[in-house]
């Protein structure tokens, strides 16, 4: 049985979050007279297009005058303005206007890219979200941001626009590669940390469950994590004061997925940056050294690293320089005084992200 949960971002912006097995409510969601004049076109990847597309399109096809797929190369390293060029031509081909729509079937980077073409398309169209992997449903479908990496500078350009709808069939969780579902966990951890201690807890009291993929116990996660994120984006929806808090974790851990060349995965760089911001927490004596070494500890049952091998900490430092998150010169650093409870600093010195870096590089010799 689905669930609904509404986001509101600022007057006659409004979007529904339906949690979903299948694909069938897709298709009610949106069976409206006025889409039966509409083209759609669901953009997609090649890891899940062969999965999902057409049965989307099936589920869809009746509402629109058309349903066209659009599909590009999975990966990082194809989030950028080439991909976006063309998809803004199979649009323009397919004689797409402002009233049409876009659907983003796919992970992170699939929104992200639909996201941004929707808003720069004819100066804005809608979209829809629709994301098969955990990191996409608990993360970057919520929010609104869209956007691409440029010269491998992760997100440097983007819009806010917010979908119409995010449809999540929970079920795609169940194919979703070990690796790639467990990439998730870092930003739903992160939702713990900085916002709701008992649901750490309740995470951790649930590990092997989330593990098995228990569809009940994923169920509750899932939802759990898009209400912090519902919470925040609905008091901050462009990022100018407590959204920020979203990104514990991010600038390091953006800074080791550029330096990986990408071939980290961002839920995996996201793990370790978090670890390197509580470190950081620890030495400034925000929370005790017991809480740091639990907060690290616990990435550790969900498949994610706290360590990486010969990270270059001069390059990840020059990387956290150009991170989109800088003000004035200096980064928005965030940091943790409590479990469930984050604060932003901007006084992080250099020094601090050098040690926090190293802290990283040594730990599998402690």
């Amino acid at each position: 049985m689905s669930e609904r949960m509404t986001v509101t971002c600022g007057q006659d912006k409004s979007y529904d979050i339906l949690f979903a097995t299948g694909f069938e409510e897709l298709r009610e969601e949106l069976a409206l007279p006025a889409n039966a004049g509409r083209k759609l076109c669901i953009v997609t990847d090649s890891n899940v297009g062969p999965l999902y597309a057409e049965a989307v399109r099936e589920a869809l096809a009746p509402c629109f005058l058309a349903c066209e797929v659009f599909s590009f190369p999975a990966g990082e390293e194809n989030k950028n303005l080439a991909r976006i060029e063309e998809l803004y031509a199979f649009l323009i081909q397919n004689h797409f206007d402002r009233k049409d729509l876009l659907a983003a079937l796919g992970g992170g980077v699939v929104g992200d890219m639909t996201g941004f073409a929707a808003a720069t398309y004819l100066r804005g169209v809608d979209f829809i979200q629709i994301p098969t992997t955990l990191l996409a449903q608990v993360d970057s479908s919520i929010g609104g941001k869209t956007g691409v990496d440029f010269a491998s500078y992760k997100n440097m350009v983007g819009a806010f626009h917010m979908p119409r709808l995010v449809y999540m069939n929970l079920d795609t969780l169940q194919t979703l590669e070990g690796r790639q579902y467990f990439s998730g966990f870092a930003e739903i951890m992160k939702h713990g940390l900085i916002k709701d201690a008992k649901y750490y807890e309740w995470l951790i009291e649930n590990m092997y469950e989330i593990c098995d993929r228990d569809p009940a116990v994923l169920a509750k996660m899932i939802r759990r994590s898009c209400e912090i994120k519902r919470d925040v984006v609905e008091k901050d929806p462009t990022e100018q004061g407590e959204r920020a808090l979203l990104n514990f974790g991010h600038t390091i851990g953006h800074a080791i997925e550029k330096a990986s060349g990408f071939s980290m995965l961002h839920g995996e760089c996201v793990a370790l940056g978090c670890v390197a911001a509580a470190f950081i927490s620890w030495k400034r004596e925000l929370i005790p050294m017991e809480e740091y070494y639990e907060i690290r500890d616990m990435f550790v049952p969900f498949n994610l690293p706290i360590s990486a091998d010969e990270l270059d900490t001069d390059q990840i430092l020059s990387f956290t320089k150009s991170d989109k998150k800088m003000q004035s010169g200096r980064i928005r650093f965030v940091l943790l005084d409590r479990i469930g409870h984050a604060l932003l600093d901007n006084t992080v010195t250099e020094d601090e992200m050098r040690a926090a870096i190293e802290e990283l590089n040594f730990r599998e010799e402690d």
